[in-house]
């Protein structure tokens, strides 16, 4: 690959109010298909290819319009070269004027050499890039209609259940008429941990009981932790040692971890943001509970905010009186193989992505400084992972 930077004709962009901009000049600061917009501040470096569907738009000021000179560009190639310097090269470490506001100035990028192999394989590359994105937007489009899918079914089995029982009107809604509705307090034991003093080494120097805080609600089944605290601290600080199959929930936050949920999978203690039920299994199966607690993420959300508290938090109270429906333990079994069949179908739409996405930054990095050549790729196996792109699909970088 040989090196050039002279492929583009730039644009100076001032900071003019676009308003004021008589119609004669925006002709200037119009868009054409195959023109690069590449972000002069905040993210610096990243960049689009216009379409051109809309045939003339102006552009804010904080963008450098790119266009080719030349007839050997293909403008989706330098996208992901935009991309792989922005994120992978370091081009863009240091380029930024020193203001206040750091800006990729019209000269650095104007000076910026890029590579130009031939423009066949521009387009070659530039189409196996954008074939792997499809793929990952596949297992995202797959991912979302199954989450939708599981939230359609929670709501069909905690009001109908699985034997075509007639409902009856509760406290909670309709239900299947041989279900109860108890109080979660009814269920188990509750409460939440603690967190020791962190400048006394005695508590967490040498622990082995996991410790587990409300990041790790997003696990769903958890099998350990990476913070532990020692005997001393379990006896000292009035933590409780939770045995496998409670069930944690975040008590405590802003955003969107409380009310989020998993069972544990180990004995542990947990901190001062996490409750927790440890549910009598002659009772409700854990699985139940937490697939139940799930669906009223929402709800329990509303609780947190109206407790009267200027921080929203679940409190024991909360907890304890939160109605639960309770069919039998066979059908509470069922109603969690279904939803687990569910869950293991996202679960693997998500690690496809994650390979997906991994494949993209190798080929992105290695493609663009030449290690590898696009003719020497067989990326057969993505075929069945994502449907052909049309021929004026662009990347969105």
């Amino acid at each position: 690959m040989r090196t050039s930077n002279v492929l583009w004709d730039d644009i100076d962009l001032t900071e003019v109010d676009e308003m004021s901009i008589p119609p004669s000049e925006l002709v200037d600061k119009s868009l054409k298909a195959g023109d690069l917009l590449v972000c002069e501040g905040g993210e610096i470096g990243r960049a689009a290819v216009w379409d051109g569907r809309v045939p003339m738009m102006a552009f804010q000021n904080h963008l450098h319009r790119l266009r080719p000179i030349r007839g050997d560009v293909e403008p989706r190639f330098y996208v992901y070269f935009l991309q792989s310097a922005f994120t992978q090269l370091g081009i863009f470490e240091g380029a930024g004027n020193k203001t206040t506001i750091p800006n990729l100035s019209r000269n650095r990028l104007a000076s910026l050499e890029v590579p130009h192999p031939s423009v066949a394989e521009q387009r070659e590359i530039a189409r196996t890039l954008a074939e792997v994105r499809e793929a990952i937007r596949v297992h995202d489009k797959a991912a979302a209609t199954a989450q939708e899918l599981k939230r359609a079914a929670m709501r069909e089995l905690f009001t109908r259940g699985l034997r075509g029982e007639p409902q009856k009107e509760t406290e909670i809604g309709p239900v299947p008429e041989s279900w109860e509705v108890v109080p979660l307090g009814a269920l188990g034991k509750i409460g939440n941990g603690t967190t020791p003093n962190r400048r006394h080494a005695a508590y967490w120097q040498g622990g082995t009981i996991p410790w587990i805080t409300s990041g790790k609600m997003y696990e769903r089944q958890i099998t350990g932790s990476e913070t532990h605290v020692t005997r001393a601290a379990l006896e000292e600080c009035s933590l409780p040692l939770l045995q496998p199959g409670a069930v944690l929930i975040a008590i405590v936050g802003q955003g969107k971890t409380l009310g989020h949920c998993a069972v544990l999978d180990v004995e542990a203690t947990t901190s001062r943001h996490v409750g927790f039920i440890q549910p009598k299994a002659e009772s409700i199966s854990s699985g139940f509970l937490r697939s139940y607690l799930e669906n009223q993420y929402q709800y329990l959300r509303q609780l947190a905010s109206g407790n009267g508290s200027t921080r929203a938090a679940l409190t024991g109270a909360i907890l304890k009186s939160l109605a639960v429906p309770l069919p039998t333990l066979d059908e509470q079994r069922e109603i969690v193989a279904i939803l687990d069949a569910i869950d293991r179908k996202i679960e693997l739409h998500r690690k496809k992505r994650a390979v997906l996405e991994d494949l993209f930054k190798a080929l992105l990095h290695e493609l663009m400084t030449g290690e590898i050549r696009v003719d020497a790729l067989d990326l057969s196996a993505l075929q069945a992972h994502a449907e052909p792109l049309s021929p004026s699909a662009e990347p969105a970088v």
